[in-house]
């Protein structure tokens, strides 16, 4: 959903705050894109730039707009990653390079991965007045980041009450129970959602590093609060928390294992090397067949900003 220009920058602890040995919390940056839709990015941050695999998280809305004022992103390129969007409230319309062409409504995923190149756009239905969702990046391991490009959707996703919680699969395994979605990692991925106040304890793997970000309400964690204004980040290590919710709330759950290898992440692309975004930059510029095109969209290309000469890898 969002395309600005994001370059490596060095570890910083001036805004972060450490709780525990484990446990660190830091403030969400906060930007207004389209129609006052409201963007609170949570990753990549000074202080933790990916929580394993996951390596961008937006947290887009919730915002109501008059019919034809939605979200509307142009034809823009992906190399080395897979996108992936939950959608809780709205729908916006999925456009590719592949021809798929798909309607993401709530409770439903759209993962899209980019491999080799792709390009894509994500538009709001004239009829639509509302928006509410988290898009993720996640990098693509070293064996998979050149694969061929695809896009699936996944309309039906496993949910486990417990403690009078909802909770979502959206990816990896968590509460004996799978969700379908197609990684190349080891990732977990769930929504956690309370109608009236809840309190619960999860078995966390200590091999995974792991974020909690609220969607709606309020949340704590191992009795640290939890709101609209900060991420927490949990350090390997840690294998059990507990985490209580407020009426009306919904909370994010990321984790994986901490990646492999240093990436370079910058406006749409993930990769390893300077030289191989700045190929896949003038690519785009030069209108190459690797992100293909998109004839049904009425519109101009998102434009390549300029690639700065050096950039910092991360993990």
């Amino acid at each position: 959903m969002t395309n600005n220009t994001y370059t490596e920058v060095s570890h910083s602890d001036d805004c972060a705050k450490y709780i525990n040995q484990f446990i660190q919390t830091f403030t969400l940056r906060r930007a207004e894109i389209g129609q006052g839709t409201v963007i609170k990015r949570a990753l990549p941050s000074r202080e933790k730039r990916m929580i394993g695999a996951w390596c961008f998280l937006d947290h887009a809305g919730p915002v109501h707009f008059p019919q034809g004022d939605g979200l509307d992103v142009g034809p823009h390129p992906h190399i080395g990653l897979q996108t992936f969007t939950w959608m809780i409230d709205g729908t916006m319309l999925h456009d590719d390079s592949l021809g798929s062409k798909q309607l993401i409504r709530p409770k439903q995923v759209n993962l899209m991965t980019a491999g080799y190149g792709i390009s894509h756009t994500e538009v709001a239905p004239d009829n639509e007045t509302q928006m509410h969702a988290a898009q993720l990046w996640i990098a693509l391991p070293d064996d998979k980041r050149n694969i061929a490009p695809r896009f699936d959707h996944y309309p039906d996703l496993p949910v486990v009450v417990k403690d009078d919680i909802e909770f979502t699969i959206l990816v990896g395994e968590f509460l004996k129970t799978t969700s379908p979605v197609k990684v190349h990692s080891e990732l977990l991925g769930v929504d956690l959602s309370a109608q009236q106040a809840s309190t619960t304890q999860l078995a966390l793997n200590p091999k995974f590093e792991y974020g909690f970000m609220v969607l709606e309400g309020e949340a704590t964690v191992n009795g640290h609060e939890l709101n609209d204004d900060n991420f927490l980040f949990i350090e390997p290590g840690v294998d059990k928390i507990q985490v209580e919710l407020a009426a009306n709330s919904r909370v994010l759950l990321l984790g994986g294992e901490p990646f492999e290898s240093p990436i370079l992440l910058w406006w749409n692309f993930v990769g390893r090397t300077q030289q191989e975004l700045a190929e896949a930059r003038q690519q785009w510029v030069e209108g190459h067949a690797r992100f293909g095109t998109i004839p049904a969209y009425e519109g101009p290309r998102l434009e390549a900003p300029v690639l700065q000469e050096r950039m910092r890898a991360s993990k």
